[in-house]
């Protein structure tokens, strides 16, 4: 009997004013309950639920449908954003300029979802050891999804 299951990877990577990168880091993420209803709904002739279209970053714990607390949201077709297939394997990059969020932001979890505000989160992710984006850094978040 074939399995077919949905796995997924975060790339961070943090530059800082210069463009050097500060830290890179990989790690794995859960695939939510949002996220695994929203892929067998795609299969549909008319998909009812939504698409990824939004990644935050936020300073608190995921929770089972939300960041604990988030501190910014971006649209996947931003600047710096994107959304791409290739194969069997979706890579969502969410962009953070320098200035956004205002401040010095202590990253420590990070999520997709199907709407520029509340809506469903499809994945999420604890950041740990945490990330500290000062308002001169940059951040890029890489999430590649698999279904395999």
């Amino acid at each position: 009997m074939d399995r077919c299951e949905l796995k997924a990877n975060v790339l961070l990577e943090l530059r800082g004013p210069d463009g050097r990168v500060k830290e890179r880091r990989e790690f794995h993420n859960t695939v939510k309950t949002a996220g695994k209803e929203g892929a067998a709904d795609q299969l549909l002739l008319s998909p009812s639920l939504n698409k990824p279209t939004h990644m935050a970053i936020g300073t608190g714990t995921p929770g089972a449908t939300a960041l604990g607390t988030e501190v910014d949201r971006n649209a996947l077709t931003a600047s710096g954003c994107s959304k791409t297939r290739s194969g069997a394997v979706v890579t969502m990059v969410g962009f953070w300029d320098a200035g956004d969020p205002a401040g010095t932001n202590v990253i420590t979890e990070a999520g997709v979802f199907d709407a520029a505000s509340t809506g469903n989160m499809w994945l999420s992710a604890t950041v740990s050891p945490s990330v500290s984006k000062a308002s001169g850094d940059t951040l890029t978040l890489a999430w590649t999804l698999t279904v395999g």
